[in-house]
């Protein structure tokens, strides 16, 4: 299912919203369920209460009441729930020939030209905000996130306490574990933030350099020892090739089956904080760079089945066997160094369209978009990302 965008909500269910239970506010139209913040709020929630179900926008600018501080517009923006119509915006589409090209909002191009002529362009949101994430773009995941209103929100991680107790003591159910890892933080400029908090800490970072300097002088013994006692060369490169074609499929399955089996995840601490260690971390802080590569212990763990599996296959020659499972392992070695680069360099055009790609997947839609260094499986298996809503953007 492709990634959904908020929705656009009726004027008179915002206009309903007016009470603690339920209290909804927008800025011309972008709406705001803001029923958390009203004990938050400074000036207490009856002060809110008043503009429940309104828009705020000359209220919060005004400064002989209380000029607004950016912090407060940040905060509102975590409680984004989707759009409105305002009278000017339904005024262009009941003139309009083609009315889909506006609502549901945000408008497309044409639609968005459209309002321009009308002069209410400035009324409407030019962004889609994706309903599983809470943000709109591949630029979103490396916005900082404000630690203390994002705790104080989402009651989710404070990221400035160790996240591994949290996690383990949290008391969090599925649903909710699953809908906030999913939502990016950003933590300074994409440090690693605190995950045991003790003498633990370094071995949960793993520079890039570290895979090819771990990996590669293995696989290159393996492949030496095969090249040498198998007596056909290109047989053997064969062998090789398909080990690296394999790992491809490996890939897709381990990041599909093992690292997004969300659905199928227990509900209790040991099934969502193992999740958390193994993929979570990452959906939550997509820019980390020390925790983005596979630490090679945790490699190691997954690899040995599949050594095992490549010479219980290849059970006729030793050499067959490690041929394939070197050229697999060389495969990971790509697509780790694939993905890290992804996520922190500039690339050439093939593997820019590869980043827009795999970014689509953090910031619109986890649940498609399993390949990291091609979109071969996904197109097999019917889970390639749609191209993102450009349309529906500024």
């Amino acid at each position: 299912m492709p990634g959904r965008t908020l929705p656009t909500i009726l004027s008179s269910d915002v206009e309903s919203r007016n009470t603690s239970k339920s209290c909804y506010v927008t800025i011309r139209t972008n709406v705001y369920d803001i029923t958390p913040f009203l004990e938050d709020h400074p000036g207490g929630g009856d002060l809110i209460l008043e503009y429940g179900g309104k828009d705020v926008s000359e209220i919060m600018g005004d400064e002989i009441s209380h000029t607004h501080s950016e912090a407060a517009y940040e905060i509102l923006e975590e409680h984004l729930i989707g759009f409105v119509a305002t009278e000017p915006v339904m005024k262009a589409v009941t003139e309009s020939n083609r009315p889909d090209d506006i609502l549901p909002l945000p408008p497309n191009t044409d639609g968005m030209q459209e309002l321009k002529r009308n002069g209410v362009a400035e009324e409407v949101s030019l962004k889609p905000v994706y309903a599983n994430t809470g943000i709109s773009s591949a630029e979103d995941l490396s916005k900082e996130t404000d630690l203390a209103s994002d705790y104080r929100t989402h009651k989710f991680l404070d990221l400035n306490r160790p996240l591994l107790m949290q996690m383990w003591n949290g008391g969090f159910s599925k649903d909710f574990y699953l809908e906030q890892v999913h939502r990016p933080r950003h933590y300074k400029g994409g440090a690693s933030a605190p995950l045991f908090g003790n003498f633990l800490e370094p071995l949960s970072k793993t520079p890039w350099w570290v895979i090819p300097m771990v990996w590669l002088p293995p696989v290159a013994y393996g492949t030496f020892l095969s090249f040498w006692n198998l007596p056909n060369p290109l047989q053997t490169a064969a062998y090789w090739l398909l080990g690296l074609v394999l790992w491809t499929f490996v890939e897709y399955v381990l990041h599909r089956g093992l690292f997004h089996v969300d659905k199928y995840l227990p509900d209790n601490r040991v099934g969502i904080t193992t999740h958390f260690l193994l993929h979570g971390i990452h959906h939550y802080l997509p820019m980390d760079k020390l925790r983005l590569v596979m630490p090679p212990t945790l490699f190691l763990v997954l690899a040995i089945p599949f050594y095992k599996l490549a010479h219980t296959v290849f059970f006729w020659d030793w050499y067959v066997a490690t041929a394939v499972f070197c050229g697999g392992i060389f495969g990971y070695v790509c697509y780790d160094l694939t993905h890290y680069f992804l996520h922190h360099r500039t690339l050439p055009s093939y593997y820019r369209e590869l980043k827009k790609y795999h970014l689509q997947h953090h910031f619109a839609d986890y649940e498609n978009g399993f390949g990291v260094t091609s979109r071969f499986w996904d197109r097999v298996f019917g889970t390639e990302l749609a191209p993102p809503k450009a349309a529906k953007a500024a």
